[in-house]
Protein backbone atom coordinates (compact mmCIF):
# COMPACT_ATOMS: atom_id res chain seq x y z
CA UNK A 1 0.00 0.00 0.00
CA UNK A 2 2.73 2.46 0.99
CA UNK A 3 4.80 1.52 -2.06
CA UNK A 4 1.84 2.36 -4.30
CA UNK A 5 1.45 5.78 -2.68
CA UNK A 6 5.15 6.51 -3.10
CA UNK A 7 4.98 5.35 -6.72
CA UNK A 8 2.06 7.70 -7.43
CA UNK A 9 3.94 10.55 -5.73
CA UNK A 10 7.04 9.77 -7.81
CA UNK A 11 5.11 9.75 -11.10
CA UNK A 12 3.28 12.97 -10.20
CA UNK A 13 6.56 14.65 -9.27
CA UNK A 14 8.16 13.52 -12.54
CA UNK A 15 5.30 14.89 -14.63
CA UNK A 16 5.24 18.10 -12.60
CA UNK A 17 8.98 18.50 -13.03
CA UNK A 18 8.71 18.15 -16.81
CA UNK A 19 5.90 20.71 -16.86
CA UNK A 20 7.78 23.18 -14.64
CA UNK A 21 10.99 22.90 -16.64
CA UNK A 22 9.10 23.58 -19.84
CA UNK A 23 7.66 26.76 -18.27
CA UNK A 24 11.12 28.28 -17.80
CA UNK A 25 12.22 30.86 -20.31
CA UNK A 26 15.24 30.14 -22.46
CA UNK A 27 18.43 31.99 -21.58
CA UNK A 28 20.80 30.96 -24.36
CA UNK A 29 20.90 31.18 -28.10
CA UNK A 30 19.69 27.65 -28.66
CA UNK A 31 16.40 26.19 -29.79
CA UNK A 32 14.31 28.53 -27.64
CA UNK A 33 15.47 31.51 -29.70
CA UNK A 34 14.68 29.71 -32.94
CA UNK A 35 11.05 29.19 -31.90
CA UNK A 36 10.40 32.74 -30.71
CA UNK A 37 12.03 32.70 -27.29
CA UNK A 38 14.01 35.88 -27.96
CA UNK A 39 11.87 38.63 -26.44
CA UNK A 40 14.65 41.13 -25.85
CA UNK A 41 16.72 42.07 -22.85
CA UNK A 42 13.94 44.13 -21.23
CA UNK A 43 11.66 41.15 -20.65
CA UNK A 44 14.48 38.68 -19.96
CA UNK A 45 15.13 39.95 -16.43
CA UNK A 46 14.80 37.90 -13.29
CA UNK A 47 11.31 38.71 -12.04
CA UNK A 48 9.51 37.61 -8.90
CA UNK A 49 7.46 35.12 -10.88
CA UNK A 50 10.60 33.56 -12.33
CA UNK A 51 12.23 33.33 -8.90
CA UNK A 52 9.13 31.62 -7.50
CA UNK A 53 9.08 29.26 -10.47
CA UNK A 54 12.70 28.39 -9.72
CA UNK A 55 11.86 27.68 -6.08
CA UNK A 56 8.88 25.50 -6.98
CA UNK A 57 10.96 23.59 -9.54
CA UNK A 58 13.71 22.93 -6.99
CA UNK A 59 11.15 21.76 -4.43
CA UNK A 60 9.49 19.37 -6.90
CA UNK A 61 12.93 18.11 -7.96
CA UNK A 62 13.80 17.35 -4.33
CA UNK A 63 10.48 15.54 -3.83
CA UNK A 64 11.16 13.52 -6.98
CA UNK A 65 14.70 12.64 -5.87
CA UNK A 66 13.70 11.58 -2.36
CA UNK A 67 10.68 9.61 -3.53
CA UNK A 68 12.82 7.80 -6.10
CA UNK A 69 15.39 6.87 -3.45
CA UNK A 70 12.72 5.73 -0.99
CA UNK A 71 10.98 3.73 -3.72
CA UNK A 72 14.20 2.02 -4.73
CA UNK A 73 14.94 1.13 -1.09
CA UNK A 74 11.45 -0.29 -0.58
CA UNK A 75 11.50 -2.37 -3.77
CA UNK A 76 14.94 -3.88 -3.18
Amino acid sequence: MLTGIILILDIAAALGLVFLILLHSGKGGGLSDMFGGAVGQAAAGSTVVEKNLDRITITVALVFAFSTVILSLRVS
